[in-house]
This record gives C-alpha cells, sequence and structure tokens, in this order.
C-alpha cells in the first residue's frame, strides 16, 4: 500500500534536549515529512525565543553538532498532535528537570517539570501515538501510574526505574514492543524498526479507535 500521503495534514512533536542524536533527529525529519506529516521540535526556551541544543559525544573523534528550537514545550498542547515522541539518550533526564533551573526543590514536585505534564497530558488521550526510545521512558517515571500495566522495552540502563513505575517489561527479539497507543524501542540503532512500528500503531488506532 502506498504510504506516501498517510500522515498528510497530521503534527508530530519531537521533545529533545542537548545531548540529542543528531541522526535520530535528521531521522525522525525525514520519515515523517516522506508522509506528509509536519514535524515540530520542542524544548525549554527558558524564557528565549529560541534555544541552540547541542549534540552527544561519545568519542573523542565525533564532531558536536547542534540545532536551534523555537517550540516551547510549555506552551504546546499535546492534544493538538497526532505521534508525540520522546527523543532517545539523554533528553528525558533534562527534560524532567525540576524547575527553576538549577533548584534544589524537593520530592513533592517530581511531578511539576512542563515537559513530565505535556506526557502525562499526552498519555491520557489514546488517539495520540506516543514513542519513547532507549531512556525516554524516564519522562514518564515521575508518573508512574502512566506505565503501570504498559507493555514496554526499553535500554537496560533505565529498566529498574521502568520495572519500579509497574510497567511490564517485554524482552522483544525485535526490539520494538507496540501497546497500542505507546510504542516503544530498545535504542537508536532501531530506529528503522520504531519508527515503522509508529506508523503501524497509527493506522491501527486510527482504524480502531477507542470508543
Amino acid at each position: 500500500m502506498d504510504k506516501k500521503n498517510i500522515l498528510s495534514e497530521k503534527k508530530v512533536a519531537v521533545l529533545v534536549e542537548t545531548e540529542y542524536i543528531p541522526e535520530e533527529v535528521a531521522y525522525y525529519n525525514e520519515f515523517f515529512n516522506s508522509l506528509g506529516a509536519t514535524v515540530d521540535f520542542m524544548t525549554y526556551l527558558w524564557g528565549e525565543q529560541e534555544r541552540t541544543i547541542v549534540s552527544d559525544v561519545d568519542s573523542l573523534d565525533k564532531e558536536v553538532k547542534s540545532m536551534v528550537v523555537t517550540k516551547e514545550i510549555a506552551d504546546a498542547n499535546p492534544n493538538d498532535y497526532d505521534i508525540i515522541l520522546i527523543a532517545a539518550n539523554y533528553v528525558a533526564i533534562r527534560l524532567r528537570e525540576i524547575p527553576p533551573k538549577g533548584s534544589l526543590a524537593d520530592a513533592s514536585l517530581v511531578r511539576s517539570p512542563a515537559a513530565v505534564r505535556f506526557m502525562a497530558s499526552a498519555m491520557a488521550n489514546p488517539a495520540i501515538i506516543k514513542g519513547a526510545l532507549c531512556h525516554a521512558l524516564l519522562l514518564l517515571t515521575p508518573t508512574p501510574e502512566l506505565l503501570k500495566g504498559r507493555k514496554v522495552i526499553c535500554h537496560t540502563v533505565v529498566l529498574a526505574d521502568v520495572i519500579n513505575a509497574g510497567a511490564e517489561y517485554v524482552p522483544d527479539e525485535s526490539h520494538i514492543v507496540i501497546d497500542r497507543d505507546l510504542v516503544t524501542g530498545r535504542s537508536a540503532q532501531d530506529l528503522d524498526a520504531y519508527c515503522m512500528a509508529i506508523l503501524e500503531a497509527y493506522e491501527s488506532v486510527k482504524n480502531n479507535p477507542i470508543k
């Protein structure tokens, strides 16, 4: 079946932060644009009109890259989007920093970061496809009821946190798990299968909406 325009006039949000993986971000942009969707990258702008974030570097011979982000998570409504993805690597860790930036805060504020609240609202809408790759489920663990009973896969680094939140870990050999509107993948090395699973979940939910 020709999927060229399957996401025509649809919107995809990708949550990013410093230490993003450039190849992953480029992949999302190309993949979803090729299907007709608009892709919005968003992060914390800290009161500015735009912010430049830098990529992760895991070896001395790797070039640091950057991207300019102009959309603020705190101002975004998840219900404006058809698909919402949390980028891999340390993005989720940075996005769940408790405001104000650099504060000591206290345990009662773990649900207060804008990205945590944004994802909680997104999870409440089963018509939105949510995607979490690698470390990304850490953005849901401050609100553990979001993961309770959900079938997921993730990087083993965050497995303890995910299990403690009540999720059901599924070590599928494909490295991808679809639990209706929630698609998870083990790592950024699985981008091809992950994005195809996002599309599969989108079609399934569209054709079989929850009444």
